[in-house]
């Protein structure tokens, strides 16, 4: 724990964990002050997102990039599976639509497209695991392509019955879970020497495995306690700056839900470690696809006023595909440099402006 210690104050963005308490104190004393809430919450989810990469990192150095990745994916996802479940028992399930696709794309091509360009900058060229980034993005376009179906054959055969593309939803979403448990036994269970990552110099100031779990478990309690107060402020706080709410939960609520995973990707790619980023950012986009969306499925039939389908505005449906497709490229050569992390960061950037200057009708 002296260690821990240590690193926080040796480390000036982990000061930002004095606006956890600040944050949790206002939104007891204040709750109606959306706008400051939604700022506060993002400068205590920066430094716990820090925070969880230390302890993600200390995590792999022990269990192998493969395991550090799944790890890091399951708990960065648990910001925006509360941001999801807090949306869906409100009945915005558009918000819920736009957090499952902006998370997907968000994490195909922004956490990927910045870890080759920060990676890039400090070394000349990187090498990853080909078997596995072809792996996860095999995972993610199949995934992809059942959460376009019901929006895709809807839209050309002109269906119009809910309940049949609700139906449709709820056996896709078995299916896709199902899948998803199938391909972390073959992952990690009977085929696991096939992902080993590529060799690399073990690292002196990484935490004893034991604080590091005990971090985790801390970590993540915070963070959805914040990731609640963002929840509730975000949509007010998105409308008073003149954010649509598809942009809202395609564009900030990812960005803000992945600032955990981002600060793992990016802290391992600086270090040469680009499977672990490579799998951070994949096994995010993989698991939003086969497992949170399809979760969310099941669990409004619980919390929420009505069941929701996995039918996706058209817009959402092309950015998706697109996504998986690109990552399913890039990934391909086992290698990478700082400009190809430029080009997949711009396309990002076109999917967010144009969500920006033409936001889907309501």
């Amino acid at each position: 724990m002296t260690q821990l210690l240590g690193r926080i104050r040796a480390t000036p963005l982990l000061w930002l964990l004095a606006f956890v308490p600040v944050v949790l104190l206002f939104e007891m004393v204040t709750p109606g002050s959306h706008t400051l809430l939604f700022l506060l919450s993002v400068l205590a989810i920066v430094p716990l997102a820090a925070l969880l990469s230390l302890a993600t990192e200390s995590v792999a150095e022990k269990t192998g990039d493969a395991a550090g990745g799944l790890i890091n994916a399951t708990l960065g996802n648990l910001t925006e599976l509360v941001i999801a479940l807090t949306a869906l028992a409100a009945g915005q399930y558009g918000l819920v639509k736009a957090s499952i696709a902006g998370a997907i794309v968000t994490n195909a091509l922004f956490m990927l497209g910045a870890s080759f360009l920060l990676g890039g900058l400090r070394h000349h060229v990187q090498e990853f695991n080909r078997v596995g980034a072809r792996f996860q993005a095999s995972l993610l376009f199949i995934a992809t392509v059942a959460l376009l179906v019901p929006s895709a054959v809807g839209t050309a055969d002109r269906v119009t019955d809910p309940v049949a593309i609700q139906k449709l939803s709820l056996m896709l979403a078995v299916l896709l879970i199902a899948g998803y448990v199938l391909g972390l036994y073959f992952s990690l269970g009977t085929h696991k020497e096939a992902f080993a990552s590529a060799e690399h110099e073990a690292h002196e100031d990484v935490l004893p495995i034991g604080v590091a779990l005990i971090t985790l478990a801390v970590v993540t309690v915070l963070v959805a306690l914040v990731s609640h107060i963002f929840v509730a402020s975000v949509e007010v706080a998105g409308a008073a700056l003149g954010l649509t709410p598809a942009f809202v939960g395609f564009i900030i609520v990812s960005l803000v839900g992945g600032a955990a995973e981002f600060a793992s990707a990016f802290s391992a790619a600086r270090k040469d470690r680009l499977d672990l980023s490579v799998s951070i950012a994949l096994g995010s986009a993989v698991q939003i696809a086969l497992f949170v969306g399809p979760v969310l499925v099941l669990l409004s039939y619980v919390i929420g006023p009505a069941p929701m389908g996995l039918d996706f505005w058209p817009g959402a449906v092309v950015m998706m595909l697109i996504s998986a497709l690109s990552a399913a490229m890039l990934t391909n050569g086992g290698h990478s440099t700082w400009f190809l992390g430029v080009l997949v960061l711009m396309v990002y950037a076109i999917f967010g402006l144009t969500l920006y200057v033409l936001p889907p009708a309501p």
